[in-house]
Formats: C-alpha cells, sequence, structure tokens
C-alpha cells in the first residue's frame, strides 16, 4: 500500500506531500517548510510514521516551493532533484527570499538533474516525470500509476491553473502543457497540486474555466 499526506505551509499556503509505502520508504514534494514550527511538524510526522526519506524531489523552483530543501538536504542526508530548465529559478531563489520577507533562506544544490519521463522507483512507489512547463521553465509533475496520483504542483488546480505573469512563464505552455501530458491521464486520476484542494482530471476536464478538454 502507498500513501500521501499534505502539510500545507509558509504564508504561500503551499502543500508539501509526503509519500510512502508499508515499508516505510518515501520522498518529499516541494518541502516549502519556512518556520521551525514548520519543520518540527513536519519532523515529528516523519517520526510518528516510520518514514525514511530517500528523495526530496520538487515540481519546480519558486520560493515557495524551495524553502525547506536545504533543511532536508541536511537533516536527511537525501539528494535534491529538479529539472535543469528551472536553474535559473533556483539560482535566483535568495533574490526572491529578500523580496518577499525570508531573510534566513538557505540556498540549495541540486543533486540530481530530472529527465522528461524517466521513472524513478523507490520501495513500492513509481514516479513518472512529466514535463509540463509554463507556469516555470523546467516545471514538472509526478505520476504515480498504480495508485492514480499526480503530484502537479502548480499547473493544475481545482477549477483553476497556475499563474503565467511570472518572469519565465508562458501561458501558451502552460495550456499544451495540461491539454497534452494532464489532460490525457485516466479521468480518475487525483490531482494534489501545490496550493488548494485536490482534484481529478476528470472534473477539471469538464468544469475548468480556463483550460477545456
Amino acid at each position: 500500500m502507498i500513501y500521501q499526506e499534505a502539510i500545507t505551509c509558509n504564508p504561500f499556503q503551499e502543500n508539501a506531500y509526503f509519500v510512502w509505502d508499508d515499508a516505510g520508504n518515501g520522498i518529499v514534494i516541494d518541502p516549502g517548510c519556512y518556520t521551525y514550527e514548520e519543520r518540527k511538524e513536519m519532523q515529528d510526522f516523519i517520526e510518528s510514521k516510520g518514514i525514511k526519506l530517500h528523495y526530496i524531489l520538487n515540481t519546480h523552483a519558486h520560493i515557495d516551493h524551495v524553502l525547506g530543501v536545504a533543511y532536508f538536504q541536511q537533516t536527511y542526508k537525501i539528494p535534491f532533484c529538479l529539472h535543469p530548465f528551472d536553474k535559473p529559478l533556483l539560482d535566483d531563489a535568495i533574490n526572491r527570499a529578500q523580496v518577499y520577507g525570508f531573510p534566513h533562506f538557505q540556498a540549495a544544490e541540486v543533486d540530481r538533474w530530472l529527465v522528461n519521463d524517466e521513472q524513478i522507483q523507490v520501495g513500492e512507489m513509481n514516479f513518472k516525470v512529466l514535463f509540463v512547463p509554463g507556469h516555470a521553465p523546467g516545471h514538472v509533475a509526478f505520476y504515480e500509476a498504480s495508485m492514480g496520483w499526480v503530484f502537479g504542483g502548480d499547473v493544475l488546480f481545482k477549477r483553476s491553473i497556475g499563474r503565467t505573469d511570472f518572469p519565465l512563464c508562458n501561458h501558451a505552455d502552460l495550456v499544451n502543457s495540461i491539454k497534452t501530458q494532464l489532460y490525457t491521464l485516466p479521468g480518475e486520476t487525483n490531482v494534489f497540486p501545490g496550493h488548494g484542494p485536490s482534484t481529478t482530471i476528470s472534473a477539471e476536464k469538464i468544469s475548468n474555466p480556463f483550460v477545456k478538454a
């Protein structure tokens, strides 16, 4: 059996996800924890579930999604994985941290660059890396087919889509990513986004006002 749990953190209300199996093998997706209290909550959760983390998988490198990456690298001695096209955003994270009021932000170095369509096996879990640019140039989603789960970051939300008014965003690319990479998944697939509640592919194909199937 595979399990997932979201912990919402930082002023942007970003969803960080833990995914793990019965043996305790796990990964963390987009750790946006910044304060001591947020990090303690995550540490307590990991210990309570007996999770042994193997990877930090990031959908993209906007500041609200990388605030806790260095903490996880240092605390759990696990590799940080990111798509290479998001390196410019990661390199600018220190500047963004100052702008948005995170003076104690620690920058992180990438340990493993993600490859489009690669499969990441961790215990019982197998995540396919879907390349879904638009909100960020190197944005990816992580699809776990056996559970019908996709961890989509800031691409597709419940009745909404990711913003494209930031530097290096592209609205046409975002729409294309949703239509070709996400809307082609089975309708019952659960979408776990970077902000807000979960949804399903079928619900968004019917009701999303921004991208119709």
